[in-house]
């Protein structure tokens, strides 16, 4: 655990790790519509600049958490943010400069979903190393508040950014990123590991035998988790189109408006973290009740069109999601031992990756299709999360002791 003095610090630079992660894709969220026009690209073209970097992170995800069990965190963690800052600079030279630039665009974005592999993941995982007990679920939900706050911000850096020209964001990632790999370098102190890491095999064959004990709630975890960034990016994209084509809002006021539900996520986020300790049963009755709220409020927004209302009920849906995922970060984090939890929330960050992927594409073909279907869907997909996570984890009626570090103590599985 890091020392007193320096906790802070070290907490600031882990949370510093899944805000830029989170700058990726939400700071070109109000871009997107200009993008469109300045490239001449149909709507599921412009979808794939957010798609191709998610896809790029899953696929190289559980790799990269596997070499960071391997060596350590911020050996995966400083090279990756290096190539997600380059990735930003060849996607806004491409847009400068190049002329068949869309191509380049989507190529930096690879770049830069592989460099995200190395970041908001890996956090997650070097939390659990540094902190124990009640401790670590409070810094895991200051590390989901840091991803929400980078939600919040992000559609306003980017729609001022814009006003520059609308490319400007891209050649801000570096800078970000830059500022974060100082952070990590002088504030992040890793453990030294106690023994050598296990061989290929070994180690394949002990993360067999977690998922073989805990696979079907790790299921049920890891699709809410995708589902949760699924219904916000989708959500968002659908936003972003209609506060330009139905009310003409563009600007600032556009990101600000974007940044609404995100802050009441983010707030909730925060406070959902700094409650819930290592109380199981607790997780779980926020986890259902949250995805219930959303339930409720994704089939409600049939009835609103009108901005105001549309917001309001919309919100109940941020309340929720604030409430699920630090509780599901939490279980995660502290499912398996320290030398496979790189690869175990890795594989939730691909999951989570592939929920904000597939959000854009999917929600711009529900948009053609049918307004009422596209919130009705949205919810039926909330509401079955729901029941597998009331029917697949199984908390003991017991709460475990305070010191106990691992969930293989609290869990009963079905």
């Amino acid at each position: 655990m890091p020392k007193q003095k320096h906790k802070g610090l070290t907490i600031f630079a882990i949370g510093s790790i899944p805000l830029i992660l989170v700058l990726g894709n939400s700071m070109l969220i109000p871009i997107l519509p200009r993008m469109k026009s300045e490239l001449d690209i149909s709507q599921f073209k412009v979808s794939l600049v957010i798609s191709v970097f998610s896809i790029a992170a899953a696929i190289s995800i559980p790799v990269l958490g596997y070499l960071s069990d391997r060596f350590s965190r911020k050996a995966i963690i400083i090279p990756a943010l290096i190539l997600y800052g380059g990735g930003g600079l060849l996607a806004g030279a491409a847009a400068a400069w190049f002329s068949d630039s869309y191509t380049w665009i989507l190529a930096g974005r690879i770049m830069q979903g592989i460099g995200a592999a190395g970041t908001a993941p890996i956090a997650m995982a070097l939390t659990g190393d540094l902190f124990k007990g009640g401790e670590q679920s409070k810094v895991l939900g200051l590390v989901e508040a840091s991803n929400g706050f980078g939600k919040v911000i992000s559609p306003i850096i980017g729609s001022l950014l814009a006003l520059l020209f609308w490319y400007a964001s891209f050649f801000a990632f570096p800078v970000f990123c830059l500022i974060s790999v100082l952070l990590t370098i002088f504030f992040i102190k890793e453990k030294k590991a106690k023994k050598e890491p296990p061989p290929v095999g070994k180690y394949v064959k002990g993360l067999v035998s977690v998922f073989k004990t805990e696979g079907r709630w790790l299921f049920a975890a890891y699709l809410t988790g995708a589902t949760c960034l699924f219904t916000l990016f989708g959500i968002l994209f659908y936003i972003s189109d209609i506060l330009e084509k139905d009310h003409q809002i563009d600007g600032l006021l556009k990101g600000a408006i974007l940044a609404i539900p995100l802050l009441i996520m983010t707030t909730t986020s925060y406070f959902t973290g700094s409650k819930i300790g290592k109380k199981m049963r607790l997780m779980k009755a926020l986890i259902i009740l949250g995805l219930l709220l959303m339930t409720t409020s994704f089939a409600s927004l049939i009835f609103f069109k009108k901005l105001i209302p549309f917001f309001a009920v919309l919100a109940i849906s941020s309340v929720g999601t604030g409430l699920v995922l630090p509780s599901i970060n939490s279980f995660i984090t502290g499912s398996v031992p320290t030398d496979r939890r790189g690869f175990v929330t890795s594989l939730y960050g691909s999951v989570r990756f592939l929920g904000v992927a597939i959000g854009p594409p999917i929600f711009s073909k529900l948009m053609d299709w049918s307004r009422p279907g596209m919130f009705l869907t949205t919810a039926g997909l909330t509401l079955f999360c729901c029941l597998l996570c009331l029917v697949l984890i199984k908390v003991a009626k017991k709460e475990p002791s305070k010191d106990s570090d691992s969930l293989f103590e609290k869990l009963q599985f079905t």
